[in-house]
């Protein structure tokens, strides 16, 4: 049985299993001082054509929250979306470390934050009974699986910069996003103005592991230090590393985003003919959301689980991964078209 609830279900991409086993030999240093580490950190200013300093971390919370406290105060606010994960979906993690305020900002109706709405928000500055925002922060591709083009965030990078505040990119399932858009990864990253990515390995097919990128060199004067302070700093630094080598090299990363992208589109286009499922949000990575009869989720999650996104519209989301195929996308299309009127 494949799921449909996240692309977290999937397992270990062959390529990933064969980099660890090759990382699994002999002594190496430890907390990132290996040669492989230091490899794999070439490989990523390389490919964001950046000086870039990584930093290897086990999940995407520590991703998140080593990146907003680098460029953070306790007394400072963070701007999200509503529909974003560190406000929704990483408990009060990001509050509780960071000890800043997350304020969140209505998304539009293709789950993204724009220049209008975040500008509005860009008040007080100076006043000390308020606290002082210094960081936005995205999500690419966003929680409703659509993506940022290019300019959109240039735009917002633009705005950061005018009002002296960072721009940081929880990119969990930024690959897709890039093969979405057909773009190199630095055209959403480091040259569009981006300071700090939380880049995601394991909805990519990692087993574990995510990376903190850093672009601006202001942000890398203490991150060190919170590397470790928010217990992310791995003594076999080298396990995380050689996955995301792996993935990197000969654009593996496109290969399997595109591949979950595609099944996602061909999951809409087999839904869409339903006249009791309606497609809510436009599908541009590997996620499909769609209203369905509530009577429908129980029979269906029992073989095909999957998350209900809004219990109130009856939305639901399905999220295709990289080792989704065309059978499993034709066996919940067929157990769909049993279901009663």
């Amino acid at each position: 049985m494949k799921s449909l609830a996240s692309d977290n279900y999937a397992g270990v991409l062959p390529e990933i299993m064969e980099a660890l086993q090759k990382a699994n030999t002999g002594h190496a240093r430890s907390y990132g001082a290996d040669d492989l580490t230091k490899r794999a950190t070439n490989l990523f200013r390389e490919v964001f054509d950046a000086d870039v300093d990584v930093y290897f971390v086990f999940n995407g919370t520590g991703a998140n929250v080593l990146s907003i406290s680098s460029a953070t105060q306790s007394y400072n606010a963070v701007l999200c979306s509503d529909t974003s994960h560190i406000y929704n979906d990483e408990s009060s993690a990001p509050e509780t470390f960071t000890g800043c305020r997350f304020f969140p900002l209505p998304a539009n109706d293709k789950g993204k934050l724009d220049v209008h709405t975040i500008k509005e928000r860009l008040i007080r500055k100076g006043d000390v009974h308020y606290a002082q925002t210094a960081m936005v922060s995205i999500t690419q591709a966003t929680e409703y699986g659509t993506v940022y083009k290019p300019e959109e965030i240039k735009a917002i990078a633009a705005l950061c910069k005018e009002h002296e505040i960072y721009l940081h990119m929880d990119g969990s399932r930024f690959f897709n996003a890039a093969a979405s858009l057909k773009c190199d990864l630095k055209d959403i990253s480091s040259k569009a103005g981006v300071d700090i990515l939380s880049l995601g390995g394991t909805k990519a097919g990692m087993m574990y592991g995510e990376a903190v990128v850093v672009f601006n060199k202001e942000l890398s004067k203490q991150i060190a230090y919170k590397h470790k302070q928010v217990m992310q700093l791995a003594s076999k630094t080298r396990f995380i590393a050689a996955q995301f080598e792996a993935m990197l090299q000969n654009e593996l990363w496109r290969k399997t985003a595109t591949h979950a992208n595609k099944m996602a589109e061909l999951l809409c286009k087999s839904l869409t003919p339903n006249r009791h499922v309606k497609i809510t949000k436009p599908v541009q990575a590997n996620a499909v959301f769609a209203e369905i009869p509530r009577s429908w989720y129980e029979p269906l999650q029992e073989h095909y689980p999957f998350y209900v996104w809004k219990d109130s519209t009856h939305e639901v989301r399905l999220m295709c991964s990289w080792d989704t195929n065309e059978e499993d996308i034709q066996a919940f299309v067929d157990a769909v078209g049993k279901m009663p009127r």
